[in-house]
């Protein structure tokens, strides 16, 4: 039997979204996606995550417009974005119709491969997101955000992945965020998802805890299809082990990986002061390059580390830190094992920051913590401390249905409310998305002075 692992190349979004805050320009991409397109990629990541907001926020740049010139500059390579499910892009759940519409036209504007994901792991929070891929065209991707607890075994997530399966998915990720899967558990979790369902398994990890190359190889003897990696100069740290070593490692133990070597040695020289530029600049902080073993103590992500110890310094408070790291597993437990990942992860390290600087745990809770309580966020994994929930919602009565249900359609009022600033359904999602944000976007967008040049890098930093 021929031994074969395909790669997806991840620096045009979660690579560059991981070192630095997504701040890469489309003209800084564009040059080398012919290249990019010839390495022999299963697919590329491109699209998602955060690009959208920070296309709007920090880029003057249209995300749709972006996709477009991906799209006609990469032929052969199948284009990748990640959703977050029913918060589509943003941080909250929006209606059925504005997911059905999103999911559309990523697909007509270029996207081939949808990874859906919940930060929870409620599937229904997939549901729809998952149909639309289908019903346009797409590949359905259903991603199980991994973690650890005594909710999160092995037949956690294979059964996981059966109810992914039945709904329609074309290939199942496991979504490691944390980079706290170890080689042995993912050799025992892709072995018993290779046997029990019938669909190309995906790894995804980060380099952050420094066994990550380990771990896929492991997985890789064990059957799994596609791992994530990104071209050297974007990888590391916080970011994903690099394509280039992975390749060579594994083309070294008899497996076909489909790249091209020589291919991936241009990509890596193009990035190589696209990366230095975003060094001088200081949007690439040598510290997320860091290995975190603690990642592996706290099953905390190293994207949460650093904002933890940022919060605390703007406090004045950064002696907490250690008491901070040490209170999210207790706030973890308390509010159900839910996986940290956004925006879950941002939600409990501010509950554990509020925590220990009150010195009194939940005496301050922020809106979002109560509204997940209530169950508007979806189904934790496990059952919240009862008396934790009593002290945050009081004698309020959590929602049990999907928390969607409960909103009417959007797409006509927020047409009205837009006006003749949206020309098209794209403009119409921008405003969906990020409603001041994109308001703001839209009326620069829309006049004839936009495409006068700017620093985008200083803008980023005032």
């Amino acid at each position: 039997m021929e031994k074969k692992v395909r790669f997806v190349e991840t620096a045009l979004r979660d690579g560059q979204q991981s070192l630095i805050a997504t701040r890469m320009r489309t003209e800084q991409m564009t040059p080398i996606l012919k290249t990019l397109d010839e390495c022999g990629y299963h697919s590329l990541e491109v699209w998602g995550g955060a690009t959208f907001d920070a296309c709007l926020r920090y880029l003057n740049e249209d995300p749709w417009e972006r996709l477009r010139i991906i799209r006609r500059n990469v032929k052969n390579t199948k284009l990748q974005m990640l959703l977050r499910g029913q918060n589509i892009l943003g941080y909250k759940n929006y209606a059925d119709d504005v997911v059905d519409l999103f999911v559309k036209r990523a697909i007509e504007n270029g996207i081939d491969i949808i990874r859906i994901f919940d930060a929870l792991n409620d599937v229904r929070n997939l549901q729809e997101a998952a149909e639309a891929t289908k019903k346009y065209g797409g590949e359905c991707q259903l991603a199980m955000s991994y973690t650890k607890s005594p909710v999160h075994t092995l037949s956690y997530f294979v059964d996981l992945a059966k109810e992914m399966v039945k709904m329609g998915a074309d290939s199942i990720c496991i979504k490691d965020m944390a980079g706290i899967l170890m080689p042995q558990e993912a050799y025992d979790l892709v072995s018993a998802l290779k046997q029990e369902i019938d669909l190309p398994i995906d790894l995804h990890t980060h380099a952050t805890s420094g066994i990550s190359e380990m771990m896929y190889l492991k997985a890789v003897e064990a059957g799994v299809d596609y791992i994530d990696t990104a071209i050297s100069p974007f990888s590391g740290g916080t970011s994903q082990p690099p394509t280039e070593c992975v390749h060579l490692a594994l083309t070294n133990a008899g497996y076909d990986t489909g790249l091209k070597t020589e291919k991936l040695g241009k990509v890596a020289d193009y990035f190589k002061p696209v990366r230095d530029e975003f060094r001088k600049s200081g949007l690439l902080d040598p510290v997320i390059k860091d290995v975190e073993p603690k990642t592996l103590l706290y099953k905390v992500p190293g994207g949460m580390l650093s904002n933890l110890l940022s919060q605390l310094k703007q406090q004045h408070l950064e002696e907490k830190f250690q008491a901070t790291l040490e209170e999210v597993p207790k706030v973890r437990e308390d509010l159900g094992y839910p996986p940290l990942v956004t925006p879950l992860s941002q939600m409990v390290g501010i509950q554990a920051v509020m925590n220990v600087i009150t010195g009194e745990p939940y005496k301050v809770v922020p809106t979002e913590i109560k509204e997940y309580v209530e169950g508007y966020y979806g189904q934790p994994p496990y059952p919240i401390n009862k008396a934790v929930a009593k002290k945050i919602i009081r004698n309020v009565e959590p929602i049990t249905c999907r928390p969607a249900d409960l909103i009417a359609p959007q797409l006509a009022s927020l047409k009205a409310e837009i006006g003749d600033l949206a020309k098209d359904e794209d403009d119409l999602l921008i405003y969906a998305m990020f409603p001041q944000l994109g308001k703001d976007f839209l009326s620069r967008k829309n006049v004839d002075f936009f495409d006068i040049p700017f620093d985008p890098i200083e803008m980023s930093l005032t």
